[in-house]
């Protein structure tokens, strides 16, 4: 496997960072595998900043790591190109317009007397988020199922754990997260065999030695203290598991936010979760800043701020404190086989999302246009955004026909 090792000693200015990974936050529509893509063509393809294997094992480490793999794989290019101030610098370049983009949605979509039309809109595209999960889920699906086949005994056990999870997402949602981690201990537990023990699994961690910028991250300890005595623990502890323990990241992040949300602690209704997460969707950047519409819900724009920087500050955590040596991850068997528990048991869960998000749907014409976006989405392969968008469009034209609307 190829070492990158530390950040090259000619680092790239910081502006012309912050320019580039901006744009790739303000223009990657469609989700990590348009993020992965403008990435690789920024930094291996056009700027030659790493080389073709130097990407791909940082790109297979991020995907062994907890959280959104697409925005660590983007904070850590921009630590390889101009070290621990790029990884900041990139990393909000790429993650602050997603974040503004959907706060500034939510305080018309979510808003306490939108006009019908909005309100439409969003109950339009709110119907088709169900479609988007089933999708989502089995776009993942394949890629899964070929690692898993690769593996000598392991496809029963992958079909197990991709059912515990979607099981999970469909009945027992705040408690998603305890199957997943379950899913990959018990994995662990299955290849005890190998002969290595735990510590195999800990040791690349320990042996990391943190990056000069990991010491910004301890200002943040007041925070963490303020945030943990305070009335809004219960939406630090969403967004927490949102960016620390979605195994599988991206619409994982869903069955994980719409118990805590909706049932748990009633920050939205079911209507306006909906919203949010085709508020999600539909912006560029990471799917993960649909938490700032969460936190919106629950207390205003200080709480999707909130969310936000709780959601996003394990990625910059792993790159900063890890650096280049994370990467050996990859090679580490254990790490390896919690994935091999906790990936299929993620994948699961996003399917079955599906579920308790049709069972959101209130008004018959959403069904239709469920129906029809799983047509558009499943067979005829189009956008997630278009979809959407379409959806919207159908929602606004039924309230402005006087149709009926969710809670109305």
């Amino acid at each position: 496997m190829t070492d990158p090792g530390p950040p090259p000693a000619a680092a790239t200015p910081l502006p012309t960072v912050a320019r580039e990974w901006t744009r790739i936050g303000v223009t990657g529509f469609g989700g990590p595998p348009a993020h992965i893509a403008l990435l690789r063509k920024l930094v291996v393809d056009r700027e030659r900043w790493m080389d073709h294997h130097a990407f791909e094992d940082a790109n297979a480490a991020c995907a062994l790591l907890p959280g959104p793999s697409s925005t660590q794989l983007a904070i850590f290019c921009a630590y390889r190109v101009a070290g621990w101030p790029g990884a900041i610098v990139g990393g909000l370049g790429f993650i602050v317009p997603a974040v503004v983009l959907v706060l500034a949605l939510s305080v018309v979509f979510l808003s306490a007397s939108p006009p019908d039309w909005i309100r439409g809109a969003g109950a339009g595209a709110g119907a088709a988020v169900a479609a988007v999960a089933v999708r989502a889920g089995l776009d993942l699906l394949r890629p899964s199922y070929d690692r898993a086949r690769s593996e000598t005994g392991s496809l029963v056990r992958w079909a197990a754990y991709g059912a515990a999870g979607g099981v999970a997402a469909a009945t027992i949602g705040p408690w998603l997260v305890l199957v997943l981690v379950g899913c990959g201990l018990l994995e662990l537990l299955v290849r005890r065999a190998t002969g290595e023990g735990a510590a195999a699994l800990l040791a690349p961690l320990l042996a990391l030695r943190p990056t000069p910028g990991a010491g910004l991250l301890r200002p943040l300890a007041p925070l963490a203290v303020l945030v943990a005595t305070g009335s809004v623990l219960d939406l630090c502890w969403t967004a927490f598991k949102v960016g620390a323990l979605s195994f599988g990241g991206g619409f994982v992040i869903i069955p994980l936010m719409q118990g805590d949300a909706v049932h748990t602690y009633q920050w939205m209704t079911n209507t306006e979760f909906l919203n949010a997460v085709a508020l999600g969707q539909v912006t560029p950047g990471p799917v993960v800043a649909t938490v700032a519409a969460v936190g919106y819900g629950a207390y205003g724009i200080g709480g999707g701020l909130l969310a936000a920087l709780v959601a996003f500050l394990p990625s910059f955590s792993f790159i900063l404190l890890g650096g280049g040596r994370f990467e050996r991850l990859r090679g580490n068997p254990l790490a390896r086989g919690f994935l091999a528990g906790a990936g299929p048991a993620a994948i699961g869960a996003i399917l079955g999302s599906a579920v308790p998000l049709t069972g959101a749907l209130s008004c018959y014409w959403q069904y239709l246009i469920l129906a029809a976006a799983a047509i558009a989405l499943l067979l005829a392969r189009r956008g997630v955004v278009p979809v959407l968008l379409a959806a919207g469009a159908v929602g606004a034209a039924v309230a402005l026909a006087g149709g009926p609307l969710p809670g109305g």
